[in-house]
């Protein structure tokens, strides 16, 4: 069954050289991919045994977690995500945004299953910025508590030195990561190296570990202890958080560099990790308290802690910019208001850097370190929203697969079905910390998708006011020839290409005259990544050498830059004077609530977002000098 029809099919990104080599993506995504889930060793076994419903130190305990541990990342990870899911992509751009668009184009015509999939994605997508504010703040956390199992004495610098590591991490966010990202494969393969050494080192000394490869160790557990292990699940789903980042990041380096370091390297050395730690523990009861770092020989202790912190920061890094691409697509599909977005490497499109989203980050994370200070205590706000996240992606891809495969699909939607119930049983588990900090993602979460339906239902309101009022440009054509015309060009930007655009309807209401030449130009956001400069720019010719009416179109990926797309309209004939061109803009806005009602905080929500939202001019990299601004109100 083939899932992408239209999709790029050369396993590399939009935009990447033809020249780079599989290995060479491998080594790459090897350093952005797999960041977040490659540090879960740090923490993901230790806190089964750890906090208030911490499992008794004993064989059978061990085991049936070690068990556990990895058919939940061959189930989850392997199975779903890097054999399935990674063939569900949008042209070649993974993640819940750009599955939102290409099932949004499978189901237009029918509304209903269209609206289902909306508030599924939507909802996911708001789940995943409580990840990507969790995912720096445990992961550091977490490597550097390693400070105090090789210095006791320096436990009370554990929060300050972690506190110092997040700030400079996201202060050199504006700065980009195109030479720092250099370092990150080779850093994030020392790391997984390091990992696989410890492991084997420890399962020389207690080979016994490795029976837990068998599932009757987790059934047996589960059997034994439902209740228990109902409650260690929360612990065990820590080993698979990061998973969404493999299908999130696909666009960057395709579906084959990430099968590749799985496979190769990651769940390898993942897997031999966690079963390191088991032998360990089981050795040395003692060692449960920071089995990770009690791996490691004395002398080898600091340098594993400054690699750790290296690891956790790379990791950080990849959610970080998870949450300015995420935050990119939901604009350019009509989820926030328009965002400006700064491009920081000329060959990568996808390193991207928004200001605002970047600090309001960096307040939300050190919030965290300080209020739970500890990567145990964070643990417990960790899992819910990554659950919820991916039992939310895997309806969608049900909806996706019975939507394209038709009788075919039939066995994969088993498949997930099976899958999905494993995950709703994650989403229980972690249900259970809701009270002990599992609540803190779920209001992010909750705020979001308030925000983002919010400006959608908005934004929806007025566009059908202003259908209701739309005057077709082309039954004002003829009165134009009537009028004086004054010397220059004229630019309309107006999102409905065949109604004449409210501005040009005030401008003749009080001035009664037009510029020599107009465009009626329209930014059309395609539900594809990006667009092809020689694809980018349609031109319809409505009175020869005057009139022309202009279609530009983007990707959702993509940031608009009119006064370059007009430069791109010489091939079509049409030569743009940026310096005698007038750019014409409208802005409508909701009117108060005459009273209040069960919604008014919503408009009043949706106003505050409008006049804090960056202008057109900003948004289209218009020169503002050459800038015209009307606006009109809707009142309801």
């Amino acid at each position: 069954m083939s899932a992408q029809p239209g999709s790029v099919g050369h396993g590399v990104a939009h935009g990447a050289p033809a020249r780079n080599s599989v290995g060479v993506l491998t080594l790459a995504a090897l350093g952005v991919v797999f960041g977040d889930i490659g540090t879960s060793p740090l923490y993901a076994f230790k806190e089964a045994f750890a906090g208030p419903h911490a499992l008794a130190l004993s064989e059978t305990n061990v085991l049936g977690v070690l068990s556990l541990l990895f058919w939940a990342l061959m189930l989850i990870v392997s199975l779903k995500y890097v054999v399935l899911v990674l063939r569900f992509d949008n042209r070649g751009e993974g993640g819940v945004l750009a599955l939102l668009a290409y099932a949004t184009r499978l189901t237009r015509d029918r509304p209903h299953a269209q609206a289902a999939v909306a508030m599924i994605a939507i909802f996911a997508a708001s789940l995943f910025y409580g990840d990507a504010v969790i995912t720096p703040a445990i992961s550091v956390l977490s490597a550097v508590e390693g400070i105090s199992v090789a210095t006791p004495a320096l436990e009370r610098w554990i929060v300050p030195v972690t506190v110092a590591v997040l700030v400079g991490l996201f202060a050199i966010q504006r700065r980009g990561t195109g030479d720092v990202g250099r370092l990150f494969g080779p850093v994030t393969v020392v790391w997984f190296a390091s990992l696989l050494l410890l492991g084997v080192a420890s399962i020389a000394q207690t080979p016994s570990v490795v029976a837990a490869l068998d599932p009757r160790f987790a059934v047996s557990f589960t059997l034994a202890s439902p209740a228990a292990a109902f409650i260690v699940l929360g612990a065990v789903f820590l080993a698979v958080t990061g998973a969404e980042a493999l299908y999130a990041d696909m666009g960057h380096f395709g579906a084959a560099p990430i099968r590749i370091g799985w496979f190769g390297l990651v769940f390898p050395a993942l897997v031999v990790n966690y079963f390191g730690q088991g032998a360990l523990v089981l050795r040395e009861p003692a060692a449960v308290e920071n089995p990770f770092y009690f791996l490691a020989p004395e002398p080898l202790l600091l340098p594993l802690v400054g690699l750790a912190t290296a690891a956790t920061v790379i990791a950080s890094q990849a959610t970080i910019s998870g949450a300015f691409s995420v935050t990119q697509q939901a604009s350019r599909l009509g989820y926030l208001p328009r965002i400006p977005v700064r491009h920081t490497s000329e060959s990568e499109r996808g390193q991207i850097y928004i200001g605002r989203v970047n600090w309001l980050m960096l307040a939300f994370v050190v919030m965290l370190v300080l209020g739970f200070g500890s990567s145990s205590n964070l643990a417990a706000a960790y899992g819910i929203a990554v659950s919820g996240t991916m039992l939310l992606t895997t309806a969608l891809i049900v909806i996706v697969v019975k939507t394209v495969g038709g009788r075919r699909s039939a066995p994969v939607v088993a498949l997930l079905g099976i899958i999905g119930l494993v995950e709703a049983l994650f989403v229980a588990s972690n249900a259970t910390k809701i009270l002990a900090g599992g609540w803190f993602p779920l209001l992010c979460g909750l705020a979001l998708f308030t925000v983002l339906t919010t400006w959608k239902a908005g934004t929806a309101v007025i566009n059908a006011e202003q259908r209701r009022s739309r005057m077709p440009l082309a039954d004002l054509l003829p009165q134009l020839a009537e009028l004086h015309r004054v010397p220059g060009t004229a630019i309309y930007l107006s999102a409905d290409p065949d109604a004449a655009p409210t501005t040009l309807l005030h401008v003749l209401k009080h001035f009664k005259v037009v510029h020599e030449r107009m465009l009626f130009v329209t930014v059309a956001n395609e539900d594809v990544p990006r667009v092809q400069d020689r694809e980018r720019t349609e031109v319809k010719v409505l009175e020869p050498g005057h009139r022309y009416q202009v279609t530009l179109r983007y990707g959702f990926m993509e940031n608009p830059d009119v006064p370059h797309a007009m430069h791109l309209l010489e091939r079509h004939g049409i030569r743009v004077d940026l310096a005698s061109t007038t750019f014409f803009l409208g802005k409508t806005s909701i009117a108060p609530a005459a009273r209040r009602g069960a919604f008014t905080w919503r408009r009043a929500l949706f106003r505050g977002l409008q006049r804090n939202a960056p202008s057109a001019v900003e948004y289209l990299n218009l020169p503002p000098n050459r800038v015209v601004e009307l606006g009109t109100r809707v009142s309801l």
